[in-house]
């Protein structure tokens, strides 16, 4: 899949689960961050490894989103920074 595509898409699903999250549940969950804030980051994230060739093999925005959120350390080298 081309890449500028594939980052289109995962924005599209990182935007759709931020508009999910209620911020009162998110707080609860994760401390520091709002919803909005913690899927930037990870979009981010992601955008660099979609642009260093990571995800090549993938074919959806979802099944990246859905990969890292299953395993951040395996697919997001910055994720270890934070």
């Amino acid at each position: 899949m081309h890449r500028d595509k594939l980052i289109a898409q995962v924005k599209n699903e990182y935007q759709r689960l931020a508009d999910a999250e209620t911020q009162q549940h998110f707080g609860q969950t994760t401390t520091g961050l709002n919803a909005e804030v913690y899927y930037e980051n990870l979009l981010n994230m992601v955008e660099k490894e979609i642009d260093h060739g990571t995800f090549d093999g993938f074919h959806s925005g979802k099944e990246v989103v859905e990969a890292v959120a299953k395993d951040k350390n395996k697919w997001l080298s910055d994720w270890k920074l934070i």
